[in-house]
């Protein structure tokens, strides 16, 4: 019997029990919404029942997507172009109208926004770093919502506020810093999480910046792989200090940086007349999943006094992992540290902190002091009131979703969940070694759960490498994935990446995903292009 439908049983002041049929149950059938609108709802008085009607159908709903995101028989996504949703389907409409429209329509919006977007809980969804749908963490994300309070203050957000410092904590710990030093923000995604990595280094060596501006300080250089996410040369532009003196740093075949380079490149920014302060490291590359060499780079750091970063926004998670934990050996020697859970540890969208070692600097480097938010003279300890570390001042709440799921798993949940991912990047590996029709991007085996490749049709396998073979396997991918999306089978992405053509890169973070997946993957893949 479905739940929704069980009747509500409410307790007496008497001790007796009481039962109260919904009105769903009452009208023999699901409410009726066609002539009640959002004005009906509480605060309006006597808006309860309406109320419970209306979240009750809306429950339903999201418990029939996530049923259905989770069923292979199910498409991942039901594929229209933009010009299509734009002029509307089947009555879904994204005009914006003047007049109310009544909750019957809302639902129908509802259900018909989840119809036409891509569910990334499903099995078969291997496009994103991000995937999966935990049931304790939209949890979690529905009781974040209902809420609705902002993370500058105790007195807004006091439990919230505490949990943020919990997590903070346990991070660092796992990290390998000591319990009396570290400090850290959870911040909207990666991108934010590295530009305050940068900007506190910045302040760390510089602190007039943050009065005086750039004009005050020498031209700076900074230094990432040529695998690292593009969000360093990003914050670089953001922050003043220009794309141009980004050093990007040669890798070896395997993604990673190596460190000679570095160091070569550090000596010639000094030689150019810039001054060397800040080195990004990436554990796990977002294409092949590369762990940089960490404790060679630290070195190299400590020699020039450069402040370390380490992006782990794909490859904290290993950190979980008893197993897998020594791919990032060094990371304790970092300055800073950026941690998606939002990615390995299946935590739903956004979830991402900044570690930083040094206790202090995040509210040194950001603090203003607005006098209608941190007064100094509370009646409870201001430190608290941890909005003023952060470059926004209305942030929203992303940790208790992962301060439910942690308590729902444990740590040896998290790390059991990351041990399967990459089990699954091992399996694929082995399947494709195994085939004529697929070519590995690189023969080592994967460090994470990434997997690289290129499909060969049949046309294709006969050629001898060189620019004419090249010009035609770099269509191969991008016509795979469009037959792939018009019939919603399943999601993998594609990119050329250096002087390599189009390749599919399969990622692994949803726990769903089983071998039989990952087989249907190759067959699905070579049916779609066997005639290209």
């Amino acid at each position: 019997m479905d739940f929704l439908q069980q009747d509500i049983i409410i307790s007496t002041s008497a001790g007796k029990e009481k039962q109260q049929v919904s009105a769903a149950e009452r009208d023999n059938g699901p409410a009726d919404f066609s002539s009640i609108y959002s004005k009906d709802l509480l605060p309006t008085a006597g808006g309860e029942e309406m109320t419970r009607g209306f979240l009750q159908e809306l429950v339903h709903i999201l418990l029939t997507y996530i049923s259905k995101s989770s069923q292979r028989s199910s498409k991942v996504l039901d594929f229209h172009h933009p010009h299509q949703l734009r002029e509307g389907l089947d009555g879904f409409s994204l005009e914006l109208p003047d007049q109310p429209e009544n909750l019957e329509q809302i639902l129908v919006d509802c259900r018909d926004t989840l119809k036409y977007g891509v569910r990334t809980g499903h099995p078969r969804f291997l496009n994103q770093l991000s995937s999966g749908l935990d049931v304790i963490g939209v949890a979690g994300e529905w009781l974040t919502s209902a809420a609705n309070t902002n993370m500058f203050t105790y007195e807004v957000s006091p439990v919230f506020i505490l949990m943020e410092e919990f997590l903070l904590k346990k991070m660092q710990s796992i990290v390998g810093w000591s319990a009396d030093v570290g400090d850290g923000i959870f911040c909207p995604g990666g991108t934010i999480s590295n530009l305050y990595s940068i900007l506190v280094a910045r302040y760390h060596f510089y602190p007039e910046v943050k009065t005086r501006g750039m004009g005050a300080l020498p031209r700076l250089a900074l230094f990432t792989s040529e695998h690292s996410h593009y969000s360093v040369k990003k914050s670089a532009s953001v922050l003043g200090m220009g794309s141009e003196n980004v050093f990007v740093v040669k890798c070896d075949e395997r993604g990673k940086m190596i460190p000679a380079d570095l160091e070569s490149s550090i000596v010639a920014a000094k030689e150019k007349g810039l001054v060397p302060f800040y080195v990004n490291a990436t554990a796990g590359t977002t294409v092949y999943g590369a762990f940089d060499p960490l404790n060679a780079i630290a070195d190299i750091c400590h020699r020039h006094t450069l402040w370390m970063h380490v992006d782990a926004a794909w490859g904290g998670g290993l950190l979980m992992s008893d197993r897998h934990r020594m791919k990032l050996q060094g990371i304790e020697r970092a300055w800073s540290v950026t941690w998606n859970p939002h990615k390995m540890m299946g935590v739903p969208l956004q979830c991402s902190a900044i570690l930083i070692k040094k206790r202090g600097l995040l509210q040194g480097c950001n603090e203003i002091g607005a006098t209608y938010l941190f007064q100094t003279d509370k009646h409870y300890d201001v430190n608290y009131d941890t909005g003023d570390k952060s470059i926004q001042c209305g942030r929203h709440q992303d940790v208790f979703k992962l301060w439910l799921m942690w308590k729902a798993k444990g740590s040896q949940g998290f790390g059991s969940q990351v041990n399967k991912c990459l089990e699954n990047a091992e399996y694929l590996y082995v399947q494709l070694q195994r085939r004529t029709d697929f070519e590995l991007v690189f023969k080592h085996k994967p460090e994470h759960s990434n997997v690289c490749f290129w499909y060969l049709p049949p046309s294709l396998r006969g050629l001898q490498p060189g620019p004419d073979r090249d010009m035609r396997l770099h269509q191969v991918a991008p016509r795979i994935k469009g037959r792939m999306m018009e019939k919603g089978s399943l999601l993998i992405g594609y990119q050329p990446l250096g002087d390599k053509v189009n390749f599919f890169r399969c990622v692994f973070s949803n726990p769903a995903t089983q071998q039989e997946d990952i087989d249907f993957l190759l067959e699905e893949i070579a049916q779609l292009g066997e005639d290209l």
